[in-house]
């Protein structure tokens, strides 16, 4: 065997071996510590993120489903195929450019209620008209820049619990550390303003690099959980979590009510304008809570008739009696017969000129509609509310003596209340028969798989809302939570932006998530089931900006929309709308047909999500940190 000279030196011998191929087993030891470098220093220079997602998307390989009963005439049944990564092999998207938004607070951008020219023009702010949607057209197709700072959100249920003010005493100005209270870092919401006009209430602290919830309020004086049994006390038939699941807090602040609620199976559509005290609803998104910026001014809510079990305000300053008791009338549209209005305010337990005026306005025109007070009482720390009813039939209306407010001529028609004036007359019961007695939902937690009431009578309509349960309770369970590459644990606020039956937030009831479920407006309309199984959502048209705040949701769901949508606008348009409302590492999830999943994946691609498609008909998305460029703004 030949051997190497001594006067040979490192370098050329090395060659020698690599060119004679002699000593095998160093040759091949020498390729693999080679190919071990290359891949470390590859991987080093990959997203975290997208690797951890490439791999496991490549260990996985799904099973086959079919569509929904109500999708199946929009697309035929996907066939089984192998999992593919990026769906269309079109370099197109290299050409799609993006700009970073250029407005005032552009980290906090919202299209529609920051239009500055059309707010400047209103002729009257009286009714909140500057508060209200006035949407730029064309539609904006720049992309909101991160706050500098920004990281991953809190996890719930950290981001949400807190301590009673009652435990905090002990800490002397409440400035000592404070020990599992909910948390947000502030520089995802950097607003502080909050912290100085509420500072007297504890609604929010700063304390280091978070915000700090404490449980606080107006009227929770003793703390949001006392306050909650407070109101249970005051009427036992409330039942929370069992007949009463599905709550609306109007003025919300940051949403303790609604996020304590959560743990007696009650969900809560908190929601509040985006005003001057910045930023309320963007609290409550950044700790998991539901909530939606709206505000009662001139147009009604973007909810169906009689869908809520309660409505709660705690001072939400809101003039009932205003413009003849439309904002009132407007509640009871949608407010469930029977359903209960819970109000914790000044008038109810004050004496002075001021508040007793308020409270005999308010109670005359609770009297002209029929609504009863069910309870009115005051606590220890001498904060009152009063409980009123809404009735289940005709009998009191008829009774009236004065038409005043009328009843509405008949009943609205579904999907009525987007871009619609405030009513004043009083919404018609779901059924206009005289004889009619409302039937509340089954209690929870059978309503959610309950015939809603507000089914079609059509005989194939139980059997296809069924099997819709059942499609989504598999597809669910068997492919999205287990056949995905989604991180689940890192997931708390989901939007089904075409939510049908709810069938997907029905499946997902028992993860620590909720789901805004969105009826687009040009669908058929389907919120009153939704609200009748004890979930929640809205109407919106997609072609539009949603009101609410950029980084909004952890994943968006996307089922058959883009092939309707396609119609009516970009789709280039709608992706900067999802692309806002993400949260950085958040995912979007689509089943569409082949045809638009490719036409959607150069889009999508240019945002620079990573994209993985499975059984060509599901492509799953995750959003990164990257941002275009943009002076002193974080890329």
């Amino acid at each position: 065997m030949a051997t190497l000279s001594s006067s040979s030196s490192p370098s050329s011998s090395i060659e020698n071996l690599f060119k004679e191929r002699k000593y095998p087993f160093i040759f091949v030891l020498s390729i693999l510590l080679l190919t071990v470098v290359v891949f470390l220093l590859n991987t080093t220079t990959t997203s975290p993120i997208t690797s951890v997602f490439y791999f496991q998307q490549q260990q996985q390989k799904p099973p086959t489903f079919p569509p929904s009963p109500q999708d199946a005439a929009v697309s035929p049944p996907p066939p089984a195929s192998s999992t593919k990564n990026g769906g269309s092999d079109s370099s197109d998207f290299e050409t799609i450019k993006w700009e970073a938004c250029a407005v005032p607070m552009a980290v906090d951008y919202i299209p529609c209620l920051d239009n500055l020219l059309a707010i400047k023009q209103l002729t009257s702010r009286r009714h909140m008209e500057h508060r209200e949607r006035h949407c730029p057209d064309p539609t904006p197709r720049c992309l909101v820049p991160l706050p500098l700072g920004y990281k991953l959100p809190v996890p719930w249920p950290k981001s949400r619990d807190m301590i009673d003010c009652a435990m905090m005493l002990s800490v002397s100005g409440f400035g000592g550390k404070l020990k599992s209270t909910g948390k947000i870092w502030y520089d995802n919401v950097p607003h502080p303003k909050l912290v100085d006009y509420k500072k007297d209430q504890n609604w929010v602290r700063k304390s280091g690099d978070y915000f700090v919830f404490p449980g606080g309020g107006t009227q929770f004086k003793e703390g949001v959980t006392s306050y909650v049994e407070f109101v249970e006390r005051t009427l036992p038939n409330i039942e929370w979590g069992k007949h009463v699941r599905v709550v609306l807090d109007v003025g919300c602040g940051v949403a303790s009510f609604g996020g304590y609620l959560l743990d007696k199976d009650v969900i809560t559509m908190s929601f509040a304008p985006k005003d001057e005290h910045e930023a309320q609803i963007q609290f409550a998104l950044e700790r998991g809570i539901p909530a939606t910026l709206s505000v009662i001014g001139t147009q009604k809510l973007t909810f169906p008739d009689d869908a809520f079990d309660m409505i709660h305000c705690a001072r939400c300053r809101v003039h009932w009696d205003a413009d003849g008791g439309k904002p009132l009338l407007e509640l009871n549209r949608i407010l469930r017969p029977g359903g209960f209005f819970v109000w914790s305010a000044t008038p109810v337990y004050r004496n002075d000129e001021r508040d007793r005026n308020i409270w005999k306005a308010t109670v005359a025109l609770t009297e002209s509609m029929c609504w009863k007070a069910v309870a009115k009482t005051v606590d220890a720390s001498g904060i009152g509310l009063v409980i009123f009813q809404k009735p289940v039939s005709y009998s009191c209306y008829e009774q009236r003596k004065d038409n005043f407010p009328p009843l509405c001529e008949h009943k609205e028609s579904l999907n009525s209340s987007w871009y619609v004036p405030l009513s004043n007359c009083i919404s018609r019961l779901p059924d206009d028969g005289n004889d009619y007695l409302y039937n509340w939902p089954a209690p929870w937690p059978e309503r959610l798989i309950s015939k809603p009431p507000s089914l079609s009578a059509e005989p194939d309509a139980e059997e296809a809302f069924n099997e819709d349960t059942k499609h989504w309770s598999a597809i669910v369970l068997d492919f999205y939570l287990e056949g995905l590459a989604i991180n689940w644990s890192s997931v708390r606020n989901v939007m089904d932006m075409n939510a049908s039956y709810g069938g997907f937030a029905a499946a997902l009831i028992d993860r620590p998530v909720w789901v805004m479920n969105v009826v687009p407006i040009d669908a058929h309309d389907t919120l009153s089931i939704i609200f009748d199984r004890g979930l929640i959502g809205i109407y919106h048209d997609w072609c539009e900006s949603l009101n609410t705040y950029p980084r909004t949701y952890d994943l968006l769901h996307s089922r058959f929309l883009f092939t309707k949508l396609v119609q009516r606008c970009e789709i280039r348009d709608v992706a900067a709308e999802m692309d806002r409302i993400l949260r950085p590492g958040g995912y979007v999830l689509v089943q569409d047909t082949t045809e638009m999943i490719n036409k959607i994946t150069p889009i999508l691609r240019s945002l620079h999500w990573s994209l993985n498609l499975y059984q060509d008909h599901f492509l799953v998305c995750q959003k990164g940190f990257w941002r275009p460029s943009a002076a002193g703004i974080r890329n």
